[in-house]
């Protein structure tokens, strides 16, 4: 299964230079905030395969304009071909901004979702805008991963952490790591995972 997973920065070469069959066998695509309106509507519609987001930071606009076509599952799990996947947007609470949060609040949004991560018996794709802490992330408060990521992570042992949030372009950063069994994979732009379901 193709998931073509993206954040923070519009591609030219996507939005302004669509190649169908680059796209063509996408089953799934995944945004980690940070994006026009306009352009995950553009995607979905290009694409032919469903969108599910989460908010960045910036994404105050969707309030007044969601996009169109796409699925928000932030605070919530959803399950796409037998792949459980959990959003948790947003980043830290850095000027108050309607998508940050503190540390605690995060840990608290968490906590809430305890009982539908039981019911689905966990999880196998973390959907977030902000990084782990300590993985990734930046050291300045804005950049700065969470750490009740990294007890997600350890508690149920997802396959993959997609987020965005540490542009690749601050020249400090790769776009994948390995976390224990957790592959941990920085959508800024884009990029395009093979996701393999169990036997």
């Amino acid at each position: 299964m193709k998931i073509l997973v993206v954040s923070d920065k519009e591609s030219q070469y996507i939005w302004d230079y669509f190649d169908r069959d680059r796209f063509k066998d996408i089953d799934l695509i995944l945004s980690s905030g940070d994006l026009k309106a306009e352009y995950l509507s553009f995607l979905v519609t290009m694409i032919k395969a469903p969108l599910f987001y989460v908010h960045g930071n910036h994404d105050s606009h969707y309030t007044i304009k969601e996009p169109l076509g796409c699925i928000n599952i932030d605070d919530q799990i959803i399950t796409y071909k037998n792949i459980r996947i959990l959003g948790l947007g947003g980043s830290q609470c850095y000027n108050n901004g309607i998508f940050q949060y503190t540390e605690k609040q995060m840990e608290n949004r968490i906590k809430k979702l305890k009982k539908t991560i039981k019911k689905h018996n966990g999880f196998d794709i973390l959907l977030t805008h902000a990084p782990v802490y300590g993985i990734g992330d930046g050291k300045d408060l804005c950049h700065r991963g969470f750490k009740a990521f990294i007890t997600l992570l350890d508690q149920y042992n997802p396959k993959y952490l997609i987020h965005g949030h540490q542009h690749l372009n601050y020249g400090r950063n790769k776009r994948i790591h390995l976390y224990k069994n957790t592959y941990i994979i920085n959508a800024y732009e884009y990029s395009i995972i093979e996701y393999q379901n169990n036997p």
